[in-house]
């Protein structure tokens, strides 16, 4: 086997990247990779330079990561500044370090691609080698797998790695046929506010529209660029992605981009991005013209759901953060990242640290589902801290 690193996704070929098992998520896909690095978004420019190793066996491609050198950690929604300010502090380079991630892609999957049938403990274990010959030859502090699926964790956790538990809150279809199946799991009064916030919406005049990268021509990408990076420019920031990254993903997986536009007396007034997967929605980027009662969680949060339950979809990711998304039914779900730290001493401290924060994280996911919409009587689904559901209904 043959052990390479890639400074830009171009030098494989999608067929051959997307044939590794990607576990269905559409932000490992080729293309998603490409439109990341050709549109300046995810280039050296900006703090991502692609390091993306490889392995090929008789010329064919058997494994991958997705690997960035990074010299901030912007972009990445698993927060280490506290560790990189105490490296500093003791005049120790906390950056570059190694980060294995999609881009500004909060999602969990898998960061060892393996083709399916080939020898995946072999393949992962000369991937995560090369990982770690590669933060020697850089001067590289750390190597990071963000957002990992439990599996891929539980593996890189014994070897080494430090794992880390946060919190988002997912949607999980217990098989409903419409939205009105799934309300009809709340508790009376948080049914009653739910079909009130939906109602809200419709009363002011506005009507949603579904898109998919197939519909967007170019004056529609502009508007919904528009409104998407609206939000990230009334925090002060511009936004990670560039107009050219929605083209090219529209383009490129018109299938999985999907749109829903609030449209009010012709204009359109919101938008809600979002990725579709096989079994999974990932929602993305919101943006508005102006403020319109409870339109943010229509456009984000009840039309995805609505969209699942249509599509049979399993489950429904809409991102970090956000305990507004409880009273819509999104339930508090552990996910993870890995971390492996070459300073001995730094590694012991940020070991010790997470520790103690994991213990905060577990007791936030009990309080957090104490606090779910759902009626009483019925069986609980949430997760524990390794991912497996305590009480699946």
């Amino acid at each position: 086997m043959r052990l390479k690193v890639l400074d830009s996704i171009t030098e494989v070929s999608a067929s051959a990247w997307n044939a590794l098992d990607l576990g269905g998520r559409p932000f490992l896909r080729h293309e998603f990779l490409l439109a990341a690095e050709a549109s300046g978004s995810a280039v050296a420019n900006t703090g991502w330079r692609p390091r993306h190793l490889v392995l090929e066996e008789s010329g064919s491609l058997v494994g991958a990561m997705p690997l960035y050198e990074k010299d901030h950690s912007w972009g990445e929604f698993v927060f280490d500044f506290a560790w990189a300010r105490a490296y500093a502090e003791h005049g120790l380079p906390y950056y570059p370090k190694l980060v294995a991630a999609s881009p500004f892609t909060p999602a969990t999957g898998p960061r060892l691609l393996v083709k399916s049938g080939a020898p995946a403990a072999r393949i992962s274990e000369l991937l995560l080698e090369g990982a770690d010959s590669l933060r020697r030859e850089l001067g590289a502090s750390s190597v990071h797998c963000l957002f990992v699926e439990p599996g891929q964790r539980a593996w890189l956790e014994e070897r080494g790695f430090l794992s880390r538990l946060d919190c988002q809150f997912h949607w999980h279809n217990r098989g409903y046929s419409e939205f009105e199946d799934f309300l009809a799991e709340f508790s009376a009064e948080k049914r009653k506010k739910a079909r009130r916030e939906r109602r809200r919406v419709t009363e002011q005049g506005i009507q949603m529209v579904e898109l998919h990268g197939g519909d967007l021509d170019r004056s529609m990408l502009e508007t919904v660029y528009a409104l998407h990076a609206s939000t990230f420019l009334a925090r002060g920031n511009p936004p990670y992605f560039t107009l050219d990254f929605f083209r090219r993903l529209a383009r490129n997986l018109p299938g999985q981009l999907m749109i829903k536009l609030a449209m009010h007396h012709g204009e359109a007034v919101a938008v809600a991005i979002f990725l579709r997967g096989e079994d999974t929605l990932y929602g993305r980027y919101w943006g508005s013209t102006g403020l319109y009662h409870s339109l943010h969680f229509e456009t984000c949060y009840h039309q995805g759901v609505e969209y699942c339950i249509r599509e049979g979809l399993s489950r429904f990711e809409p991102g970090t953060q956000g305990e507004h998304k409880i009273a819509r039914g999104f339930r508090p779900t552990p996910v993870w990242s890995a971390h492996r730290l070459a300073h001995p001493a730094f590694a012991e401290a940020v070991a010790a640290y997470l520790a103690r924060e994991r213990q905060h994280i577990e007791a936030y996911l009990q309080a957090a589902e104490d606090h779910v919409p759902f009626r009483r009587d019925l069986e609980s689904s949430v997760l524990s801290v390794d991912g497996s559901a305590l009480h699946p209904r």
